[in-house]
């Protein structure tokens, strides 16, 4: 249909939402009408993710109540004892983060399908865990993680408490296509739900359970003297991090005030990206104040982690998921001496190579994943199944981390808990979480990593990354510094190209499109369309015998790699 029909179709629905009314009718941009309407805002494998407001192209209660409708069908043709295992349903500080849960929950509710809504906001990684605990069919999260405050996004969670892979996926999305009138889905408020006990509240019985799990996973600290800084960034992070902190025995914790309380404007940041050194100036200056030795910041939905430490003269350090990852492999490995022998790490294949050396001298098996921790978390259920290897520690350069066995996605409290418990542990030897880190880099080689993200939006953005895409697949520079090209990986048409020896073999991974480039001295960089965001993601890793040397060549790559991009 013509984007100005769909536009027609909106204004004659007679009970539309008189906010969404208002702002369609007070629209002039022809080129932003036209960019809300043109398309259905897509739920890919990721979920779905996109701008707030009014259209086919945005999330409103109408795009969540579709894909509610076809997850719903989905899990009724699955299964139909699934209207009585249910949904779980949790969400963060985003403006109508609320207001969409309560519409995933009315649809649901409607359709016979129990809803298990948290009564506030709630953790990703916690709603991972209450899928498990309750034996649910499924969940949903109502987040756009780091995105800015213009968006929000729907993701969905199967009953392992992982997010959906790509076979599972793939139904749920022809699912939500059969369904054609977004304005035609039946629906309940939330009293209706409560008094037919179809739609039940989640609380602090929950939270208690999560906590102790996730306590499990550390160790005790009550002699602990280390000073930390915590910014939740609004979001839901706050209280099950400072009471996991506090159960475990910190006792010097101090947290942003100005950052404290959930604001979906996120008022003292761009966006609450804690990969963006940005968002901790406020957290800076008050660990100065405080003269603290640590600072972590988890992001809106709790699942991913920020570390800022001190080098040995007391200066901050900004650490990178990657070596934030690679700190936790070798810490968690080393001090958790009772793992058995067949203990599992895993990692994406644009994570650094670093953390995979590093759990390989501990005897740890290491398992690349596609990008996604929940492809970390699929492969922790199938191990758990075949009982071959014990999972240990999964992470991905994004700054996600787990530990334990009693979530299937990242979880920024159980990984904000082990950072300042390996401070702690490194403080008492004398050392900054920073000289533990060059310490690994004198033992394994240094190891500089990159992403860089081109923000390409619109049907003209889509149609430059394909192109991008596609340039990439047939013409690459054969060679960086003194580095040769060894291996072109194609994870869409899963070949793996020997550029020695000109063989090709099969990945034994999904298709994803994703292209990787490595090079015989171990460097290598990768490209990705962002699964959620109108971005193309290119990922650098290179390996120096010195600081200097890697930072050169991380530097050259990239200009060689834009360079190509844009000759």
């Amino acid at each position: 249909m013509d984007y100005k029909k769909t536009v027609e179709l909106w204004l004659n629905q007679t009970d539309l939402d008189p906010k969404l009314r208002q702002e369609l009718e007070t629209l002039t941009d022809e080129k932003e009408i036209e960019d809300r309407f043109y398309t259905d805002l897509e739920f890919g494998t990721g979920g779905m993710r996109g701008k707030m407001g009014a259209g086919t192209n945005r999330m409103n209660i109408y795009t969540v109540a579709k894909v509610t409708r076809g997850f719903g069908q989905y899990l009724l043709k699955k299964n139909m004892q699934n209207w009585e295992k249910g949904v779980v349903i949790a969400y963060d500080s985003r403006h109508q983060s609320r207001e969409f849960a309560e519409t995933a929950a009315g649809v649901l509710g409607k359709m016979g399908v129990v809803a298990y809504l948290f009564e506030e906001l709630r953790p990703t990684p916690e709603l991972s865990f209450a899928v498990r605990k309750l034996k649910a069919a499924g969940g949903i999260v109502i987040t756009a993680s780091h995105n800015p405050k213009e968006y929000n996004g729907y993701k969905v969670y199967g009953p392992d408490g992982g997010q959906m892979v790509t076979e599972s996926a793939a139904a749920l999305i022809a699912e939500i296509a059969r369904v054609n009138d977004i304005f035609d889905i039946p629906t309940m408020t939330l009293k209706e739900g409560l008094a037919q006990r179809i739609l039940q509240m989640v609380g602090e019985s929950m939270d208690d359970a999560f906590s102790k799990e996730v306590e499990a996973v550390c160790r005790p600290n009550p002699d602990s003297q280390i000073k930390v800084v915590y910014t939740p960034l609004y979001g839901a992070g706050n209280r099950p991090v400072r009471r996991v902190l506090a159960d475990l025995g910190y006792k010097n914790v101090t947290v942003v005030p100005e950052q404290e309380l959930p604001d979906g404007d996120f008022s003292t940041t761009p966006y609450p990206n804690p990969e963006d050194p940005k968002v901790f100036t406020l957290a800076m200056a008050l660990a100065d104040k405080k003269g603290a030795d640590i600072i972590i910041g988890t992001d809106p939905d709790g699942d991913r982690v920020g570390v800022i430490g001190r080098n040995a003269q007391g200066e901050f350090v900004v650490f990178t998921g990657n070596q934030t990852g690679a700190l936790l492999v070798d810490y968690f490995l080393k001090t958790r001496t009772d793992l058995p022998d067949n203990k599992l790490v895993i990692k994406t294949i644009v994570t650094s190579e670093l953390g995979g050396i590093i759990a390989k001298s501990y005897g740890a098996k290491v398992v690349d994943v596609l990008t996604g921790f929940k492809y970390i978390g699929e492969l922790i259920t199938e191990s758990e199944k075949t009982k071959e290897y014990t999972f240990a520690f999964g992470y991905e350069e994004s700054y996600g981390y787990l530990a334990g066995n009693y979530a299937r996605d990242k979880d920024g409290v159980v990984a904000s808990a082990l950072v300042c418990e390996m401070t702690d542990y490194y403080q008492k030897q004398g050392l900054t979480l920073y000289e533990a880190l060059l310490a690994l880099y004198e033992q394994h080689g240094y190891f500089i990593e990159d992403v860089v993200a081109r923000t390409l939006e619109g049907i003209e953005g889509k149609a430059k990354i394909i192109e991008i895409m596609g340039k990439f697949r047939v013409s690459c520079f054969p060679c960086f510094d003194s580095a040769k090209l060894i291996e072109f990986n194609d994870y869409q048409s899963r070949v793996s190209h020997n550029m020695v020896t000109g063989r090709e073999k099969e990945i034994e991974l999904p298709e994803s499109n994703v292209l990787k480039f490595i090079f015989d001295d171990h460097s290598w960089f990768a490209l990705r369309p962002s699964g959620t965001e109108p971005k193309l993601k290119i990922y650098f890793s290179v390996t120096g015998k010195t600081a200097k040397e890697a930072d050169e060549k991380n530097e050259l790559l990239k200009k060689m790699v834009s360079d190509h991009i844009d000759g």
